[in-house]
């Protein structure tokens, strides 16, 4: 799983971007020459199985990547480019103060189970996502929403709290469900071109074209999810013919036997994955900000970078990836530098050192960062216990209960550097002006002021060392040259299957 039940459950903000009217736009991928056999079934391998088919109940990285765009949709959605276009919303308003939006529904949409699609969905699904027991990844984003109306059919009306200019990204991630649906953890309605056929736990997950889609057919007849529990097991798949396509790519040291043959093709993409090394800004002796320092100064983060990945992927100096508007290179605020790590260590009182407890979730590449980190903070008298725990006892002793000194974790979402103005969230970093500049930055009336807003937060964090941001992940999909179509960047988890193209 990679963060099957975590930060890839944290939450995210951005600009409201340009809207543009589509069905099923397509991802730009080369191969697959020739005509495509329409009633192919594409079989794709992943490490990530869904925890539940509930996305609002901590279904996972999984579950995004196999439903999210497939079987469920949004009012909005979010291009495999970073675009937000219109999809279950035909139109929408905003009134002249930001805080109310009005939004007309496509005419013509049903859902899998023949239910016509009402505004009442809407509101039931906007409010899933916000109850109390929710743990969707937009939750926290969601709760400037005040009431949700429903003066019509096709009509809902949302009334903020205050303005919030991230709006119509974040409603991007909420699935429109049946508010009469039941038992989703194990089955779905959506309105999808995709219908859920079979999930096999620890095994499969398939996905057939839904024949009442409202929009363009799926390219392909059937899709299916293969999980593998290791990347050798998964690139074995592939070199077997069993998959064919991998959608993020875990051993960079494979990838030479699909290079050099011509069946397939390697692509590099663009991701907005972060590995982490979060601190509890709440327990010493992380509370103090020259020990952050020290610590992250004396890991070598490029070093474990290539020892992971090879040459793949890229150091990162702050929560911010290139992708993201506000994006600047940091990395040399808390460069690899031992003589500094040892010297904030003294000023901080700890010229001897100190001992701490790192949880690790047990899959890769956590198990591994962790070791690298604990002989690297040895160089400079700090001693590393490595506590490796599970993603469900992550969850739940990280992310809910706050109980750790300091974690491995991989964020996945663009554009999440707004959680550093939550002092609520995990990792309890609380600075009164980064919560300041966050907020101003949503309440932004333009993209220029919100960017100019968000640097300046980017840059004040990686000045107090909030977290130890060890690198960003390349986004490596390998696919059979028998495909097209397929998702390059996989943002956020999703992977579009619908304009997926299988020749031969």
């Amino acid at each position: 799983m990679s963060l099957n039940k975590t930060i890839r459950y944290a939450g995210t903000t951005t600009a409201a971007l340009a809207l543009t009217l589509t069905a099923c736009g397509g991802t730009g991928t080369s191969g697959g020459g020739g005509s495509h056999d329409k009633n192919a079934t594409v079989n794709i391998g992943s490490l990530y199985e869904p925890q539940n088919l509930d996305n609002t109940a901590g279904g996972g990285q999984g579950v995004t990547e196999a439903l999210n765009g497939n079987v469920y949709e949004g009012l909005f959605r979010l291009t495999d480019q970073g675009k937000v276009e219109k999809l279950l919303a035909e139109d929408h308003k905003v009134s002249d103060d930001g805080l109310t939006y009005t939004f007309t529904l496509r005419d013509g949409v049903t859902f899998h189970s023949g239910k016509e699609l009402t505004s009442k969905d809407v509101k039931y699904s906007l409010e899933k996502v916000i109850a109390k027991d929710s743990q969707s990844a937009r939750k926290t984003n969601l709760e400037v929403v005040k009431s949700v109306g429903t003066p019509d059919a096709r009509t809902v009306e949302v009334k903020l709290k205050k303005k919030s200019i991230s709006f119509i990204y974040n409603l991007s991630y909420v699935w429109i469900i049946n508010s009469e649906a039941k038992s989703l953890k194990t089955s779905e309605d959506g309105t999808g071109p995709y219908r859920l056929k079979k999930w096999t736990r620890g095994s499969a997950l398939s996905l057939d074209r839904h024949s009442g889609y409202w929009g363009d057919a799926a390219a392909n007849k059937q899709v299916v999810f293969h999980y593998y529990k290791d990347a050798t097991a998964l690139n074995n798949a592939l070199l077997t013919n069993a998959v064919d396509v991998v959608t993020s790519e875990q051993s960079p040291d494979a990838l030479e036997q699909f290079k050099s043959n011509q069946n397939y093709k390697v692509n590099d993409g663009n991701s907005t994955t972060k590995l982490l090394l979060a601190f509890n800004n709440r327990a010493k002796p992380f509370t103090d900000t020259k020990v952050r320092r020290a610590v992250s100064a004396a890991i070598d983060d490029k070093k474990l970078l290539d020892s992971v990945w090879g040459g793949y992927g890229k150091p990162i100096g702050s929560m911010v990836p290139p992708t993201d508007p506000w994006y600047e290179d940091l990395t040399d605020v808390n460069a690899h530098d031992v003589k500094k790590a040892k010297k904030l260590l003294a000023d901080a009182g700890y010229a001897k050192g100190f001992s701490f407890t790192l949880d690790t979730p047990n899959y890769d590449p956590h198990p591994t960062a962790a070791t690298f980190i604990k002989s690297q903070l040895a160089k400079v008298g700090v001693t590393v216990k490595i506590n490796t725990i599970t993603p469900d006892e992550w969850y739940t002793k990280i992310y809910k209960n706050h109980d750790f000194t300091a974690t491995l974790q991989e964020h996945v979402n663009d554009r999440d550097v707004v959680w550093y103005g939550d002092p609520d969230f995990y990792w309890g970093y609380d600075n009164k002006q980064v919560t300041q500049w966050v907020d101003e930055a949503e309440a932004a009336s333009s993209t220029s002021e919100q960017t100019a807003l968000l640097k300046k937060a980017n840059r004040k964090t990686a000045e107090d060392a909030a977290s130890d941001w060890l690198y960003l992940y390349p986004q490596i999909v390998v696919a059979s040259t028998k495909l097209s179509g397929y998702p390059l960047n996989g943002l956020n988890s999703q992977f579009f299957a619908y304009d997926i193209k299988k020749t031969g």
